[in-house]
């Protein structure tokens, strides 16, 4: 009797668990994932009972004090432990507390490469309570000064190897403005802040400097284009830093991982998600000047690597390069990033062996993040019933023609099904706030949709089309807005197009992104009309464009046309242009390619075009 109460109760078992795999196939996926993230939330609620409000500076401090001695940065080579980091990061706070009236709450900008100096500067100014500004290392002339200008800093610190960038625009600094440089030698105007540091203090600094009353509280600004106009600087709490600090062991990295950092600091991905993970795992991390393809897997063995940081198109370059033998011979496990087509991602696992993609999505202003946990190819995460008990969101229709959320007769926006790309918009609440940016109103308000369905409520509009599939995967689809992106950097057309009105012969400038084979994102394309009885002039344009903007938001394609179509709002139209792309065999107009070898935008003829199509033409 009692073997076959057994037997039936095995048999049961058994039968709910085919069960699950077969209605619920992802159930313990999300399952075990819904664990970790509440287990943060009481971790956070703990110290907030205790009174405690933690942030990653005092995680930092704590690893700085209980592991000293071990590898928190290793670079070019040479060994930063935390201990190294702590004591360096002291002098910079002590030198700029002797030598300078900052204070707690002042802005310092932070124009610097990736390099130990970085964060050194970054941890020191937030010991004296600073709110640091993270500067787009590429930047230069009106773009780098329209940055400045919106942080509204007091202070401005410069990375050796970029004191050329900020001299060009020193006469039109404001003169309350103090520039430090981290050289020995610095031009007329800037501080060695370099110099200054052999003699500071590397003592403690008192916490009374940085002691947080709300996480709520601004401690960076990082700039991001987000889908209108020139760069924004996003404000970012302790509480998003946090936030985004949790990232890497939300996948599952640990303490003994060694993690591989070629992103930018400048961007959250690099900072927040890269350096701020490590500090919240007390990992080590292998940080890189620059990313380098043919260096990659040579530093990934030299250095024990056991995750990196990705962005599509390093994933691509990567595939791009001649195989060699033992491509599979590391010790890489995970790799964290967003952007990975599927097409790149199965060629990636396919080349270089068994790595876990952990694909994710989140802006960096954004009150909303999908992690794919599951590993799903070419998905960015899973919407479940777990999931919505932290992120409201929704797809919603939206209008082409007139370039804006579709609403119905009575005004509401509608949701679209499931298997279509509709708008991503994410509810703004007590629970997931919009921090907006520094500066105008204006700018925060333009990222909000108000009244959507129903009176009163909020959604943070992302820019992004997206949709689900059958199974409550999503997926990426395309950007909407006045940005693009290529070279893994967001190109803002309202700025491109700044540039190139200054020219005396544009009339008018219309600039988007076209698709081009073999490259992640879309390459920047611009539609011109002519001024009357003005004729084009090819090697000014190109100037212009090479002197005013970082390379990768540089038109790489031209075309001159009569007239342009707008909007009912009067916005330039763009989907047909986009649709047409730039091939000469299709488009009338005259088109014309930029030529880094001749110095000028050339004519585009079927030839190029080929080469480009084929991917013999770099770009």
């Amino acid at each position: 009797m009692l073997l076959s109460w057994l037997t039936g109760f095995g048999a049961g078992l058994l039968s709910l668990h085919f069960l699950q795999k077969l209605l619920f196939p992802y159930f313990w996926d999300d399952f075990w994932y819904l664990l970790k993230v509440v287990r943060y939330g009481i971790q956070m609620e703990m110290y907030k009972l205790r009174g405690e409000l933690v942030t990653v500076l005092d995680k930092f401090l704590s690893h700085a004090r209980k592991q000293p001695r071990k590898a928190f940065i290793i670079y070019e080579g040479d060994v930063y432990t935390y201990e190294d980091v702590d004591k360096r990061s002291n002098r910079v706070a002590h030198a700029l507390l002797n030598h300078s009236s900052l204070k707690r709450g002042d802005v310092v900008a932070l124009l610097m490469s990736n390099e130990p100096d970085f964060v050194h500067v970054w941890f020191g100014l937030a010991k004296l309570g600073c709110v640091v500004a993270f500067l787009n290392s590429n930047l230069r002339f009106d773009s780098l000064l329209h940055c400045i200008n919106t942080c509204e800093p007091t202070a401005v610190v410069v990375g050796g190897d970029l004191l050329g960038s900020i001299e060009e625009i020193l006469p039109s600094l404001p003169k309350h403005v103090r520039v430090w440089g981290m050289k020995d030698s610095v031009p007329e105007g800037i501080v060695s802040l370099q110099e200054k540091l052999s003699l500071a203090s590397d003592e403690p600094v008192p916490p009374s400097h940085h002691v947080t009353s709300s996480l709520k509280s601004t401690c960076l600004y990082i700039f991001t284009s987000g889908t209108t106009g020139l760069p924004k600087a996003a404000v970012i709490s302790q509480l998003q830093v946090l936030k985004g600090s949790v990232g890497l062991w939300a996948f599952g990295c640990t303490a003994d991982d060694i993690i591989y950092i070629t992103l930018p600091l400048y961007h959250s991905s690099g900072s927040l998600l890269g350096i701020g993970g490590c500090v919240e795992l007390g990992a080590t991390c292998v940080l890189k000047k620059k990313f380098s393809a043919s260096q990659f897997w040579n530093d990934c063995k030299k250095y024990n690597v056991t995750v990196f940081q990705y962005i599509g198109e390093l994933c691509r370059y990567l595939c791009k390069q001649p195989q060699r033998e033992g491509e599979k011979d590391h010790r890489v496990r995970l790799a964290v990033g967003n952007g990975l087509s599927s097409d790149v991602w199965r060629q990636f696992l396919d080349r270089f062996g068994n790595i876990k993609m952990c694909e994710l999505y989140g802006a960096t202003e954004g009150n909303i993040v999908f992690m794919n946990h599951t590993g799903k190819i070419g998905s960015v995460g899973r919407a479940n019933f777990f999931y919505s008990l932290f992120f409201s969101f929704e797809l919603i229709k939206y209008d082409f023609q007139k370039d804006e959320p579709w609403r119905n007769g009575q005004g509401w926006c509608s949701c679209v099904r499931k298997g279509e790309p509709g708008l991503l918009i994410s509810r703004v609440n007590k629970k997931n706030p919009f921090f907006g940016y520094a500066g105008s109103d204006t700018h925060t308000k333009s990222k909000l949709l108000f009244d959507v369905f129903q009176k009163g409520d909020v959604y943070f509009n992302t820019g992004d089309l997206m949709f689900q599939d059958q199974e409550n995967f999503v997926y990426f689809w395309d950007r909407l807005g006045d940005t693009f992106r290529w070279k893994g950097e967001n190109v803002a057309t309202t700025e491109v197009a700044d540039v190139l009105g200054r020219l005396d012969f544009i009339q008018e400038a219309n600039v988007y992104g076209v698709c081009v084979p073999g490259y992640e994102g879309k390459a920047g394309m611009t539609s011109v009309i002519l001024k009357p009885n003005k004729s084009l002039d090819l090697e000014k344009m190109y100037n212009q464009v090479v002197t005013s903007l970082p390379a990768y938001a540089c038109p790489l394609f031209l075309r001159i046309q009569d007239k342009m179509e707008t909007t009912g709002t009067f916005k330039l139209k763009k989907l047909q242009l986009v649709e047409e792309g730039f091939d000469p065999l299709k488009i009338s107009d005259p088109l014309y390619f930029m030529d880094n070898l001749k110095k000028s935008y050339v004519p585009l003829t079927e030839e190029i075009y080929n080469q480009i199509m084929s991917e013999e033409l770099k770009l």
